[in-house]
């Protein structure tokens, strides 16, 4: 009964769609069969019947027209159905017996127009999420393990290995939990394969990064064990550089030939990178011939440097002649795969082309090509420089070999650098002459490597103390190439040598206007200005080399010696404890620190430091020197005299250590050993007045008979020693006139022969002001 009885919905004035649905229960399509009427028409010929109309007037009948605007009559049908474009219960059917849109003119009537529905108010608030639902806990979950992966991999990008190593732990944690709730919830089928393999990947990745190769291989293994994880098996290279950092090269083999199994032939790039890490593996375990096949294998399919430059080594390291020149032959045909240098050179004078240009220049590709250049040029000539020497019969004869590869290859401009390199080559081996000459072949040549050679060949000349020749190359070198830092380093060397200390300086500085880098010239410039009492200069210098070579201790030590000329012993004590940090065992500069704190007045540091440099050289004659006279003071001649002894071992014709030596033993009160010493000093050196003193007061002490000998002896020597007094003035004025032109004449001679006031090298032994010679 109860579904005849139609509840009257609440009717809302301000919704502006309302009644759009309304329509007469007649003409709904799917009650048709529930319609008595209209089944009773479809049975019998009632609904057959032409209906009525209004076209002859005589049978017309008088009735109104039933319109949507029209009398509020209804039509209806033979069988009772109201007619098209009745109204029922106040609303226009539509002219149609198809169901409407929703649109219905009546329920425009009587409201006020608001297309934007403003007159209703505000949305309803949108239906809250249960939380507590089982998959709304699953879906927060499994974002939590999202972000603690993620958080993981920033933590290492950023080095925080040891936070990254937790995330990744705590992110492993939580997807185990995930991976049982989805258990209960789901099937096994509906868990997140994607997921758990980013945190088994990363949780290995990190126990790998902080050195925890154990259990990383274990959460390697974990996955590739795995049979639902697709491409797992390309991870067993992972773990074979794992094996390769544990040095266990039989097992890298092992998982790189295996993941080499299981990544397809269409994956070329990643194929190679495993043989690269094979060959490589191959030459650790020192299987020269099995990393040969690898890399052969490698330049065949994919030439690259790297490939070609350890097979190189590989040929070096088995001594076959032949194969190394093939594999030097293939580095160089290996393309490089950048733009020539001319592309960068503008053809016209069109402003935008030149703002392109000039925007190309030092772009990022640009420097990725230049770099890509230079690690060229560096494996070919270190290539070169290694084999050139062993295969042919001489290192001269290879390198002619390797120099004519190059000139008809694309790196023809290595091909000098080469030559130069076969001088320097003659440097190290001292043959002087075969490097002149060959560096003399380069006088013709274009005006870069002109300059090169003429810079080493200066530098050469130089260290032969052959000066005007180091100087007519250091113009020569110069004049090709105004802007060498290198040449113009070297002539402001010879400059120097010459004493003119003020243009050497403006040589130098000139070197550095040229490249602010060159650490020789600004090494130099900052001798130059101590040269010229200019302190602060020269400090200035040495600091600002100092910020380019951290922990040089050529650097740290003059930074010391010129706030020592200032007069500033702390600052100098401190840059000296830099210094010995670097070089610890550094017995001069252990010395200089005993020197500084001895003449602040702290003994007992200065002892300290005196002490750890006759330890690391216990041949310093003023340290032995300092350290016995230090025990002196103190009180301990017993100790004293062992350094004393090692002064009279270095020294054995300089009669005062053995003196000292005596002395200590008769201070201890030992008389009868310094008894012993002295006699035994008498008897090396007879004429020595000081001992036949004490010989004389020890034996009248000690009232042994010998004392008259002894002072019998004293007055002789005494006497001699008057009378040479009484004469040496007479024979001075006498030789003075023959000795001193010849003695000039010798210094001159000296002068124009020595070696100059500045070594080359620079030496922590001999802590002098040195000068550093620039070679291209």
């Amino acid at each position: 009964m109860m579904e005849n009885v139609h509840l009257a919905p609440e009717t809302d004035e301000d919704d502006l769609y309302s009644g759009f649905n309304d329509y007469n229960p007649a003409y709904d399509t799917e009650e048709l069969e529930n319609d008595t009427g209209f089944q009773q028409a479809v049975r019998t010929s009632h609904g057959r019947r032409p209906p009525v109309t209004a076209k002859i007037p005589s049978t017309a009948v008088s009735r109104p027209i039933a319109t949507g605007y029209g009398s509020k009559t209804s039509l209806t049908s033979s069988m009772g159905r109201p007619m098209t474009g009745t109204i029922q219960d106040g609303v226009a059917r539509p002219m149609t017996a198809v169901r409407a849109a929703g649109f219905s003119k009546a329920a425009l009537r009587g409201s006020a127009f608001d297309p934007l529905g403003q007159s209703r108010g505000p949305a309803p608030p949108l239906e809250a999420k249960n939380e507590d639902s089982p998959e709304e806990k699953i879906r927060q979950l499994e974002k939590k393990v999202n972000e603690l992966v993620e958080e993981s991999c920033i933590a290492n990008s950023c080095g925080d290995l040891k936070l990254a190593l937790e995330k990744a732990k705590d992110a492993g944690r939580k997807e185990r939990v995930l991976v049982r709730q989805r258990e209960q919830v789901t099937s096994p089928e509906n868990i997140n394969l994607d997921l758990t393999y980013s945190v088994l990947f990363n949780l290995a990745s990190q126990y790998s990064a902080n050195e925890m190769y154990a259990e990383a291989l274990n959460t390697y293994q974990v996955i590739v064990k795995n049979k639902m994880f697709s491409n797992a098996g390309r991870l067993k290279v992972n773990m074979g550089n794992i094996y390769l950092k544990q040095r266990n090269y039989s097992k890298a083999i092992k998982f790189y030939r295996m993941a080499l199994d299981q990544i397809p032939s269409v994956h070329k790039e990643m194929r190679i990178k495993i043989m690269q890490n094979i060959g490589i593996t191959f030459i650790k375990t020192g299987q020269y011939s099995d990393a040969i096949n690898s890399f052969e294998h490698i330049m065949s399919m994919a030439p690259s440097l790297k490939a070609g430059f350890n097979l190189i080594l590989s040929c070096f390291a088995i001594g076959d002649r032949e194969k190394m020149k093939k594999a030097f032959q293939k580095l160089i045909a290996v393309p490089l795969e950048i733009d020539e240098d001319d592309k960068y050179i503008s053809p016209s004078d069109d402003p935008h082309t030149n703002l392109l240009i000039e925007a190309i220049k030092n772009d990022h590709l640009r420097q990725m090509e230049r770099e890509r250049k230079a690690m060229a040029e560096k494996y070919i000539m270190t290539a070169a420089k290694l084999i050139a020497p062993v295969i042919e019969a001489s290192f001269a004869v290879g390198y002619n070999w390797c120099v004519e590869v190059v000139k008809a290859s694309q790196y023809v401009e290595l091909a000098n650098d080469l030559e130069i390199n076969k001088a320097i080559t003659y440097l190290r081996q001292k043959d002087f002459n075969q490097a002149v000459d060959t560096l003399k072949m380069f006088e013709k040549k274009d005006s870069r490597v002109k300059s090169a050679a003429a810079t080493n060949l200066s530098f050469l000349y130089y260290l032969e103390n052959e000066f005007a020749q180091a100087s007519s190359y250091a113009d020569l070198a110069v004049s090709s190439d105004r802007y060498n830092p290198s040449a113009l380093t070297n002539k402001g060397n010879t400059v120097f040598a010459n004493g003119d200390y003020e243009k050497a300086a403006e040589f130098y500085k000139e070197a550095l206007r040229n490249d602010s880098s060159c650490t020789e010239a600004l090494y130099n410039i900052g001798l130059t200005y101590k040269k010229l009492n200019r302190l602060d200069e020269a400090l200035d210098s040495f600091l600002k080399l100092h910020a380019i070579l951290r922990n040089s201790a050529q650097v740290l030590c003059q930074i010391a010696n010129v706030y020592e000329l200032m007069e500033d012993p702390n600052q100098a004590i401190e840059w000296l404890m830099q210094l010995i940090s670097v070089v610890p065992t550094d017995s001069q500069a252990l010395s200089k620190l005993g020197e500084l704190y001895d003449s602040e007045g702290d003994k007992s540091q200065a002892f300290q430091y005196y002490y750890e440099s006759y330890r690391y050289f216990p041949s310093n004659i003023e340290v032995i020197e300092w350290l016995g006279a230090y025990y002196i003071d103190t009180q301990f001649c017993e100790k004293a005299i062992q350094y004393f002894e090692r002064a009279s071992l270095i020294q054995p014709t300089q009669v005062k250590w053995q003196l000292m030596v005596a002395s200590c033993f008769r201070r201890s009160g030992n008389y009868q050993k310094a008894l012993d010493t002295y006699k035994e000093i008498h008897r090396k050196f007879p004429e020595n007045v000081e001992c036949l003193r004490f010989l004389v007061r020890l034996c009248t002490d000690i009232g042994l008979k010998e004392v008259q000998e002894y002072a019998t002896k004293l007055k002789r020597l005494e006497k001699m020693k008057e009378m040479r007094e009484q004469v040496l003035p007479q024979h001075e004025s006498v030789l003075a006139d023959i000795i001193l032109p010849i003695g000039q004449s010798l210094k001159k001679r000296q002068e124009a022969t020595s070696t100059p006031p500045e070594v080359l090298s620079v030496s922590m032994e001999s802590r002098q002001t040195e000068l550093n010679s620039a070679v291209a």
